[in-house]
């Protein structure tokens, strides 16, 4: 068992609690329940930053254009965006697919909960600023620029699913050596492992803190690896973190989802 936080649906405090990750046992007030029997709420609840190229593989997906205007160069500080607070959803809730809208890329992405208030840490002390690390789901609308990441195309409601817990910190033994997989509709997709970062979760805060202050339940993501898979009306996601979990959401059309077409 891990030792873990989690929101459950309609409560507003975040519980501690510990899951089992392979059996997907959740254990609340000493009762062990499934997790599909379960209702959460994103158990965040800070600011979630984004950062763009921060992949070996979608730096090098760039190739010369990286050299040409608007980027001139490769980027020497991490390419930050918000996901603001009308994106986050919960494990299990429906991803709304926007009208006029054909297809979504799935971003699966490593979240870092801040633990303390974060300003100018260095790489050794930055592991003790951590609270722990969930699962996330950076969607997006399918775009090219990577210049100025564009808010239409990142922040439309519902497009930060984050869950379904958190794991404490000490239960991940190395956050730099995790393997990331998608799966849509039960079919692996994609594949790839945080050793490939361009900035470890250490040099990430130390770089991100040097200019802006992280406060406790923030989550820094580390970046999203190259090829995203794209998704559309119907389609079934499931992001695994080993170590940490998995998150699962299903694709509709947003009207659908707002006019509780979705039970689960």
């Amino acid at each position: 068992m891990f030792k873990a936080k989690i929101r459950l649906q309609g409560r507003h405090q975040i519980e501690e609690t510990s899951v089992d990750l392979q059996d997907s046992i959740v254990n609340i007030h000493d009762t062990k329940i499934q997790l599909q029997h379960l209702r959460c709420d994103p158990p965040v609840s800070g600011t979630i930053y984004g950062v763009l190229l921060n992949y070996k593989g979608a730096l090098e997906a760039l190739g010369d254009l990286v050299n040409e205007p608007p980027y001139n160069q490769p980027p020497v500080a991490p390419i930050l965006y918000i996901k603001p607070v009308n994106t986050i959803i919960g494990h299990g809730s429906a991803i709304p697919l926007p009208a006029a809208i054909e297809k979504l890329e799935m971003g699966a992405a490593l979240g870092i909960v801040i633990g303390k208030t974060a300003t100018k840490v260095s790489i050794d002390e930055a592991i003790h600023y951590i609270a722990g690390y969930t699962v996330v789901n950076d969607v997006s609308v399918p775009h090219k620029s990577v210049f100025r990441p564009v808010v239409k195309h990142r922040s439309r409601d519902g497009f930060c699913p984050v869950g379904p817990w958190i794991i404490e910190k000490d239960d991940v033994k190395n956050p730099n050596d995790l393997t990331i997989r998608v799966f849509i509709n039960g079919k692996l997709v994609q594949e790839n492992n945080t050793s490939n970062l361009i900035r470890p979760v250490e040099e990430l805060i130390r770089d991100v803190s040097e200019f802006m202050t992280l406060f406790p339940g923030d989550v820094l993501l580390v970046g999203v690896p190259e090829a995203s898979p794209v998704v559309g009306n119907g389609d079934h996601v499931r992001i695994e973190i080993d170590g940490v979990g998995f998150l699962e959401n299903t694709i509709l059309p947003e009207n659908d989802v707002y006019s509780g077409g979705f039970s689960g």
